[in-house]
């Protein structure tokens, strides 16, 4: 399967059976992240975490720690 990353416009090569491949392909909400941009993106995140400044809304649980 072929995909193309959303940021860089690269064109990678998936394996059918891949699970991600069978995930973009039932999925097409989903999109794909090149490993470069990934890796990237990532390594930028965890900067800004380590400054303090950043918090993750992974859920709406800590707005009920609040009260």
């Amino acid at each position: 399967m072929r995909v193309k990353c959303v940021l860089c416009d690269e064109i990678n090569q998936l394996e059918d059976g891949d699970p991600l491949a069978k995930k973009l392909r039932n999925r097409p909400i989903h999109t794909y992240m090149c490993p470069t941009c990934r890796e990237r993106i990532g390594r930028l995140t965890d900067e800004r975490v380590a400054t303090g400044n950043f918090i993750f809304y992974r859920s709406s649980h800590l707005t009920e720690k609040d009260f």
